[in-house]
């Protein structure tokens, strides 16, 4: 048994089945971040000696009888924002370089009572503040399907680690796309909830009125099963929803026949990479295949959603730092300490504007879904580009600045706290993976999860692995 090209569903079956140990899943994964992590740049911290502890406790628990739940014994990550108790949490930050909390984030909790074990915690952009990953700090987070290429962000570590087989799954963090991006270019799944679906007790915020956490796995059923142990109301969180939540590996075997499928006519399908615009209309032609009809479903104001994204994403980050801006300006790197202090220079009418055309656009979407049951589109336009580029060429040899043309897609959940799942679609000429964004209905995950599950059936991009 390959132990490490096994799925988090494998896994956690074989550790039930008694078939491998907690620990040698753990030692598996620690060998596997020993080989890569040096090129790769995805941890910042490494749990090995504890690791093998609960490993080992896990193990003892599971041959006497004692079954945690549906992760007992598989190893994860967490993304470097996400506190866990007595171990440094960083945010990607020279800032919280020390920091180590006194107290675990609700997601991580709920981790760790379903039997998971942390093997370390995942490199990341600066405090979440950008989509590259390429950190002043701790080293820029490389892409494992070619080094010399970005892992997007800003849970670039997270995507990675999955990718690279260092891990069974990671939870990143999603504010503009910082769980989707990295996703998408580095061949995995990850999944933004509906905003108030995921706690984010504990976690270092970016912008709060649009922050989720999600799991980040190389399954849409590994993605679900993760989900169902952290989705959910939790009193610490005062935005968390009191939403009822669900079973969501139950639907994953439904066919999709008569599934609506909606297509932003125009701006799905402008500004893309050839690549991308084949891969996805590619998946748009196998959905059609499972029985799907696609719908063109036109959405009056969408242009105006990175405009609007950038406003929220630069007030609210500026608002958070402000006391650490004005007194250790020299610790933040230089890409984040310019955004910081132009959010500052943002004005009231700006952020008030960009809330209401929020609220205009959700209403647009909510509309529309009495047509479709979900809306597809490319994750990002363009596939990974090379480190440390702050521009990037999507079409007739333009350059184009990087943090808005990443933003083109994963804007619309973002701005709308609509759920989006990425799922593997294609490959480019250099074999660098194109995801695309399943996006649904408020608290409709399980819905996005089928169609996931019901594509990865009837393809095999995800079962490719990168070659480091």
């Amino acid at each position: 048994m390959d132990l490490q090209e096994l799925t988090l569903a494998q896994a956690a079956a074989a550790v039930k089945k008694k078939e491998v140990s907690p620990v040698d899943l753990v030692e598996a994964c620690l060998d596997r971040i020993e080989a890569v992590n040096g090129k790769t740049s995805a941890y910042i911290s490494v749990f090995a000696d504890q690791a093998v502890q609960v490993a080992r406790a896990s193990e003892a628990m599971m041959m006497a009888g004692h079954d945690m739940g549906a992760l007992h014994g598989v190893p994860l990550s967490l993304k470097d924002n996400v506190s866990l108790k007595g171990q440094r949490t960083t945010a990607g930050s020279k800032v919280l370089a020390d920091w180590h909390p006194d107290e675990d984030a609700t997601v991580a909790r709920r981790l760790r009572s379903a039997g998971a074990v942390f093997v370390g915690k995942c490199n990341m952009h600066e405090f979440a503040w950008g989509g590259t990953s390429d950190n002043p700090h701790y080293g820029a987070v490389r892409n494992p399907w070619n080094t010399d290429k970005f892992p997007a962000g800003s849970s670039g570590g997270s995507g990675v680690a999955v990718a690279a087989r260092s891990c069974y799954g990671s939870i990143g963090t999603d504010t503009g796309g910082s769980i989707r991006l990295p996703s998408a270019v580095n061949g995995i799944v990850g999944i933004r909830p509906t905003y108030g679906r995921v706690s984010n007790h504990g976690i270092i915020p970016l912008a709060w009125s649009m922050d989720t956490a999600g799991p980040m796995t190389r399954t849409v059923e590994d993605c679900a099963i993760m989900f169902n142990v952290i989705a959910g109301h939790d009193h610490r969180d005062p935005v968390s929803a009191r939403q009822p939540s669900e079973d969501y590996t139950r639907d994953l075997h439904l066919d999709l026949k008569g599934l609506r499928v909606g297509v932003v006519p125009g701006y799905f399908f402008s500004h893309l990479q050839p690549a991308v615009h084949d891969a996805v209309r590619g998946a748009l032609m196998k959905f059609e295949e499972l029985g799907a009809v696609v719908i063109d479903v036109p959405i009056a104001n969408i242009e105006g959603n990175i405009s609007a994204q950038l406003t929220v994403e630069s007030v609210e980050p500026s608002a958070y730092h402000q006391k650490w801006l004005r007194e250790r300006p020299g610790d933040y790197g230089e890409d984040v300490r310019a955004l910081l202090e132009t959010g500052e220079l943002l004005l009231a009418t700006h952020y008030v504007q960009a809330q209401r055309y929020r609220a205009l656009l959700r209403q647009e979407f909510l509309e529309a879904f009495k047509r479709v049951d979900v809306f597809i589109c490319p994750t990002l336009p363009f596939t990974a580009t090379d480190v440390g580029a702050m521009k990037v060429v999507i079409e007739n040899g333009q350059e184009e600045d990087m943090l808005s043309a990443i933003m083109q897609f994963t804007g619309v959940p973002s701005l709308t706290g609509l759920p989006s799942l990425n799922v593997p679609c294609g490959f480019d000429q250099q074999g660098l993976p194109v995801g695309m964004q399943i996006i649904g209905k408020p608290f409709d995950e399980r819905t996005l999860f089928r169609v996931g599950a019901q594509f990865e059936g009837a393809t095999e991009f995800h079962k490719r692995a990168p070659g480091i």
